[in-house]
C-alpha cells in the first residue's frame, strides 16, 4: 500500500512546497519518517476536500520536526515520541508552547532476513541482541554468524522509543545504549533494504514498512508469556509488547487551517488513512 502511495504523495509533497510560499492558506507539517507517508496521505486527501487549502509535508525525524515547531520554521510536527522536558522548556523560552494531539497507534516490527531461521525473539533477547551482548546468531538457534544490528539514527522518535523500552525496559535509571557497532541508518526504509540484502541483519521500524522482503520476528514479553506478531490487531489488543502513539504537535490549541488539518486527522476520512497505511486508528 505505501510503496503505491508513496510516488503519487512524493509529487504532493513537493507540488504544495511550491505553494506554501505564495498563499496564506498553507501549512507546513514537518518531522517523523515513521508517519511521513502517513501525512502525505493525509495531505493529499485533504486537498481533494479543500482545494483552495495547501499542506506540505516533509520528514527528517521527530527531533527534526520538534525543533522546527519550536523554531518556528513548521506549523505541525509529527512525532513518534513524546516531546522531552527540555524541548518543552526551550519552545518556552521562544514563545513557543507545544500541543499534543495523539492520531494514531503504531507496531514496532523487529524484523530480520526471510533465510534467517530465527522467527521468535523475548524482550530481553532483543535487548542483548541490540546493546551486543548477543553477538551470534547461533545463540539463538541460528546460524554461526555474527550478528549485524541496524538502527535508526539517534534523532528518530523511533530509536528513542526502542532504546527506552527495548533497551532500558522503562528504567529511568538504565543507561543501556545500542552496541557500539551497530549501523546507524537514516530512515526506516534504508533498515528495510538492508534487511532484504542481508542474511545476518536485524533492524526495527513501523510496521508499516513491513514487506515480503524481510521477516517479522514474533515478540514475547518474557520467557512465561506467549510470542505475538506485529498486526494491526495485536497492536490495537495490546498484546504486542512494542507498541507506540503517534503524534501531532502543534503551537498551542489549534486554530484556523492548523484546525482544519488537524480535524481532518482525527475524522472518519482521516482514520481510514490511518488504517490504509498499516497503522492503527485511535477513533473508529
Amino acid at each position: 500500500m505505501i510503496k503505491k502511495l508513496l510516488p503519487v504523495l512524493i509529487g504532493v509533497m513537493f507540488a504544495t512546497s511550491a505553494f506554501a510560499a505564495k498563499n496564506d492558506n498553507s501549512i507546513q507539517v514537518k518531522g517523523s519518517d515513521t508517519m511521513v507517508n502517513l501525512g502525505q496521505a493525509w495531505a493529499e486527501k485533504y486537498m481533494e476536500k479543500n482545494p483552495g487549502d495547501f499542506v506540505a509535508v516533509t520528514g527528517g525525524g521527530s527531533g527534526t520536526g520538534l525543533s522546527s515547531l519550536i523554531s518556528g520554521t513548521c506549523d505541525i510536527a509529527m512525532s513518534s515520541r513524546n516531546i522531552k522536558e527540555k524541548e518543552i522548556a526551550l519552545a518556552k523560552k521562544k514563545g513557543i508552547n507545544p500541543s499534543e494531539i495523539k492520531v494514531a497507534l503504531d507496531g514496532l516490527a523487529v524484523v530480520v532476513n526471510p533465510a534467517n531461521p530465527v522467527d521468535k525473539l523475548t524482550m530481553d533477547q532483543l535487548a542483548g541482541i541490540f546493546t551486543g551482548r548477543i553477538a551470534n546468531w547461533k545463540e539463538l538457534g541460528g546460524k554461526d554468524e555474527s550478528i549485524v544490528i541496524l538502527s535508526r539514527e539517534v534523532n528518530s522518535g523511533t530509536h528513542v522509543y526502542f532504546k527506552e523500552h527495548v533497551l532500558r525496559k522503562m528504567d529511568p535509571n538504565s543507561t543501556e545504549e545500542f552496541a557500539p557497532g551497530a549501523l546507524m541508518l537514516s530512515s526506516s526504509q534504508a533498515i528495510a533494504d538492508e534487511v532484504a540484502g542481508n542474511p545476518s541483519a536485524i533492524g526495527y521500524y513501523g510496521m508499516g514498512y513491513i514487506s515480503p522482503k524481510q521477516k517479522p520476528v514474533a515478540v514475547a514479553k518474557d520467557g512465561a508469556s506467549g510470542f505475538v506478531t506485529p498486526s494491526i490487531g495485536n497492536v490495537l489488543n495490546g498484546s504486542y509488547p512494542i507498541s507506540r502513539p503517534l503524534f501531532l504537535y502543534t503551537n498551542g490549541t489549534p486554530a484556523g487551517l492548523t484546525k482544519k488539518f488537524t480535524d481532518f486527522t482525527l475524522s472518519k476520512d482521516g482514520q481510514d488513512l490511518v488504517l490504509a497505511t498499516d497503522f492503527v486508528p485511535i477513533n473508529r
